[in-house]
């Protein structure tokens, strides 16, 4: 399959460089799957989409501050790093930039000294594996050191950086937000639970597998890069209730979508509570298995994510709601509007 079937026209203003003043106000285009209908509301509407016997499922996934700004030992030459992930205690995988300067032995200084990285391993996507020296805890260093990591399509920092975190965010580790979830506020979740929604989480920690570009021209021949995720017990236990009493299971963003389609024993949708790491690439032609209906921003042109949301609901249904959404001045992207598949 051709990359190019996924690319559209998307003029550069309607990439949002802010969010909404408030989260829950944002545009949701509502998209049926089967038939194609559009409907428009505003998010905090969405509410009325969701029947008391669905199940909504978040990732609560907390993104740190990844991006660190450092100097090579001892040329003093700037380095920009992006943690991915912690492959052990004190090495982390990272994208490094220029990365030609940051060769296999090299060393980088963050905070005068504070944190020291040294590039270790070469990965297979392009990264280094570094492992670093500090006293102290890691966590604490990084808050002191490290920027918000927003996607080079944000051109300008956020006057709230907490607004590139979702409100039930919990377990540290993204390196990119799970940008579906933060149309929402505690107020509108408390909503959903009172008219009788049941509220599931699970964690994906966002990293390169993500918001990789694709570069082949081929979509087969594109290679996920592997993300660590959870899902307890207790949260299986809901969606298996919530399937015997005919309910929906809505999976709040793509991350949320993968991690559940991985973990999928069978046809019928059946789940396994499990820990781990996924490289899980659905495009069209995936039969889904766990999930129902599905929550989600605009995505890049060409991107796994659209890849996947086009397996959901059919890529000429997703290009016609794309072309209306470009015509109506949705806000694409990370800090733009949303979608409902259902």
């Amino acid at each position: 399959m051709d990359v190019k079937k996924f690319d559209y026209e998307l003029p550069d203003e309607l990439i949002a460089q802010k969010p909404k003043e408030n989260r829950d106000e944002s545009q949701l285009m509502c998209l049926n799957k089967k038939t194609g209908k559009i409907d428009e509301e505003i998010f905090n509407n969405i509410i009325d989409h969701i029947d008391a016997d669905d199940m909504i499922i978040f990732n609560n996934s907390e993104v740190i501050p990844a991006r660190l700004y450092g100097e090579k030992i001892p040329t003093g030459t700037e380095i920009e790093i992006l943690l991915l992930n912690e492959v052990q205690e004190g090495k982390w995988e990272v994208l490094v930039k220029p990365g030609k300067r940051v060769k296999k032995g090299v060393k980088v200084s963050f905070g005068n000294g504070l944190l020291v990285g040294e590039a270790v391993e070469y990965t297979d996507f392009g990264g280094r594996i570094m492992e670093f020296s500090y006293e102290g805890q890691f966590s604490d260093i990084i808050d002191k050191l490290g920027e918000m990591p927003l996607p080079p399509y944000i051109n300008r920092k956020l006057d709230n950086p907490e607004r590139y975190q979702t409100v039930y965010a919990k377990k540290r580790g993204s390196a990119a937000a799970p940008t579906a979830g933060l149309h929402f506020t505690n107020e509108l979740i408390e909503k959903l639970k009172n008219k009788g929604v049941k509220v599931g989480y699970l964690t994906l920690h966002v990293g390169l597998g993500t918001f990789r570009p694709v570069k082949t021209e081929k979509v087969e021949e594109h290679e996920m890069h592997s993300e660590y995720y959870e899902l307890d017990q207790s949260v299986v236990e809901k969606i298996k209730e919530t399937k015997k009493n005919g309910g929906r299971i809505i999976a709040v963003g793509t991350t949320v979508t993968r991690t559940l389609e991985s973990v999928a024993v069978n046809n019928d949708g059946e789940l396994k509570a499990s820990k781990g790491w996924t490289d899980i690439f659905i495009y069209p032609g995936y039969d889904f298995k766990a999930i129902d209906a599905l929550i989600t921003n605009f995505h890049l042109p060409k991107s796994t994510l659209l890849m996947l949301v086009s397996a959901f609901a059919g890529r000429e249904n997703i290009l016609n709601a794309y072309k209306i959404a470009v015509e109506k001045e949705y806000r694409f992207f990370s800090l733009g509007d949303a979608m409902f598949i259902y």
